[in-house]
């Protein structure tokens, strides 16, 4: 049993759920919804939009590693990591706005413009994600605690994807009345000021209970390298990598799928919301299911399942009830895995301690947090260079263009979650257990 003190209240868990708004929400508008606002709206070419989206990520490496020190360095009256979300949430919400308004000009001007903005939302995303997930390791260090508060964020997931994918649309249609430019950035402007609520709400509610007595002075090299040498952190790593690759993948390529492919455009807000509906469903079955199981074998089984099922998915095609079935068992599967992550994260930090003598949350979170980034980077570019590939063009589609869409969307799949299935079974830890 965990220690009362160390037990969240509902309002924390709560606040700490719907805190994953506070970025997640914009950033769910964007993996959606990005790349077609700027090939179908601002009509840039689909390679240079890969480009944007592939450099700007990857030089998230150096700003994550920088802000996952100085969380570990930070000592404040409120905490280590709550001011770093706190300062950065307004901004934020301004460059959230700004994504989906490039100003008329030039083509090369325009894309000068969008690797800034989306360098800029990654900056600050990165000074909000990275202490939002190092917090907590610090709220408590009982496993069991830590699957509820992942049960959480995963319906704060879920409220942040339904929203971002599936209100979309239907937001830009009535806001913009047939402006697809004026809708984005009105409903722009609607998801940045939620998110700016929920991330006060997570600053004002959620509190540090444990702190890591350790000097904030240390040297940065053998930090790292002591992150690179912490077996729980590099699973956790290749799985949230390969997750997000898959996951920006899908969540890029399934209008085009729906639209293109299926010929059913109207699934588009079908498809996108069963995985926030399956992730929703899976915050309460996943954290007594991975209580039993562990988090490795529990994992390991859920994205078998979900390969196979991805796998069976072209043979349904032609029956949308039986196609709409699989798709979703194979989201809630998915989304399982979700939960896990949250947990596995945290509980790097306590092997990191077992191993090292210290703890490094902000550390240990900021090289998570780039496996995401770089993971939604890859998968949104690989699919962006696909369309350039084949050169993609709106409303004249070629034979070619389909059948690379349509391969992409299920091979890709599968073999993501195959590879993912393999990394989950080298994780070192146990539900029930600190160390295997």
């Amino acid at each position: 049993m965990a220690n009362i003190t160390d037990q969240p209240t509902m309002t924390e868990r709560i606040s700490y759920g719907m805190g994953d708004m506070g970025t997640s929400l914009v950033y769910n508008m964007a993996s959606g919804f990005l790349l077609y606002y700027y090939t179908n709206v601002v009509h840039l070419p689909a390679t240079s939009v890969g480009t944007v989206f592939l450099i700007a990520r990857m030089l998230d490496a150096v700003i994550d590693m920088a802000v996952g020190l100085g969380v570990d360095r930070t000592r404040s009256r409120w905490g280590r990591t709550r001011p770093w979300f706190l300062f950065a949430a307004l901004p934020y919400a301004i460059v959230a706005v700004l994504l989906f308004h490039v100003p008329s000009g030039s083509q090369n001007a325009q894309v000068i413009y969008a690797f800034v903005t989306f360098k800029a939302l990654g900056i600050l995303m990165s000074l909000q994600a990275i202490p939002y997930t190092a917090l907590m390791p610090m709220m408590t260090r009982d496993t069991a605690q830590r699957l509820k508060l992942s049960g959480m964020r995963s319906v704060g997931t879920s409220i942040s994807v339904v929203l971002g994918t599936a209100a979309t649309m239907p937001l830009v249609g009535i806001f913009g009345g047939g402006d697809e430019a004026r809708g984005f950035q009105a409903v722009a402007m609607l998801f940045a000021g939620i998110g700016l609520v929920a991330t006060i709400a997570l600053f004002r509610n959620c509190r540090e209970r444990h702190e890591d007595h350790a000097s904030p002075s240390f040297a940065i090299l053998p930090a790292i390298g002591q992150m690179l040498r912490n077996r729980a952190w590099l699973v956790c790593f290749g799985f949230c990598l390969l997750y997000f690759v898959r996951f920006g993948m899908m969540m890029s390529a399934t209008a085009y799928f729906a639209i293109d492919v299926l010929h059913r455009p109207w699934m588009i807000s079908v498809m996108l919301p069963a995985v926030s509906g399956m992730l929703l469903l899976s915050s309460f079955v996943a954290p007594p299911i991975l209580a039993r199981t562990g988090l490795r074998a529990g994992s390991a089984a859920v994205l078998a399942a979900a390969m196979v099922l991805f796998a069976l998915l072209p043979l349904a095609e032609a029956h949308v009830g039986a196609f709409l079935a699989l798709y979703m068992l194979a989201c809630l599967a998915t989304s399982i895995t979700i939960t896990a992550a949250f947990t596995m994260i945290a509980e790097t930090v306590d092997h990191h301690q077992a191993h090292f003598g210290v703890r490094r949350e902000g550390l240990l979170a900021s090289g998570i947090s780039l496996s995401t980034k770089v993971g939604m980077a890859i998968g949104t570019a690989a699919f962006a260079y696909l369309l350039g590939h084949v050169h993609y063009q709106p409303g004249a589609v070629s034979a070619e263009a389909q059948a690379a869409i349509r391969y992409a969307y299920y091979g890709g799949a599968v073999a993501l979650l195959g590879l993912q299935t393999i990394v989950t079974l080298f994780w070192p830890m146990g539900a029930r257990e600190k160390e295997a």
